[in-house]
C-alpha cells in the first residue's frame, strides 16, 4: 500500500500472523486512524462476531470528524 492509504484486515481464523513493512522509521504520533465501522465508509466487514479492537482502534474517530490537516 502506497503511504497515507487507509488500510485494515478482519481475521477469521483463531490465530495470524502478520507482517508490516513501513516506507520510513515508525513514528507512532504520525498515525491517523478512523472507526472500522464507520458508515461512511461503507466496508461491509466479514463476520457478525464483535471485533476485538485494540485500545487505538477502539477509540478512533469518525473518518468525518478528523481534521483535515491530519489527512495526506
Amino acid at each position: 500500500m502506497p503511504p497515507g492509504f487507509a488500510h485494515g484486515f478482519v481475521v477469521l481464523s483463531e490465530s495470524a500472523l502478520f507482517h508490516y513493512k513501513c516506507t520510513t522509521v515508525y513514528a507512532p504520533n504520525n498515525e491517523v486512524g478512523f472507526r472500522w465501522d464507520d458508515d461512511t465508509v461503507g466496508i461491509k466487514w466479514p463476520s457478525s462476531v464483535p471485533p476485538v479492537l485494540s485500545k487505538r482502534d477502539a477509540a478512533s474517530p469518525l473518518l468525518r470528524d478528523i481534521p483535515t490537516e491530519k489527512l495526506f
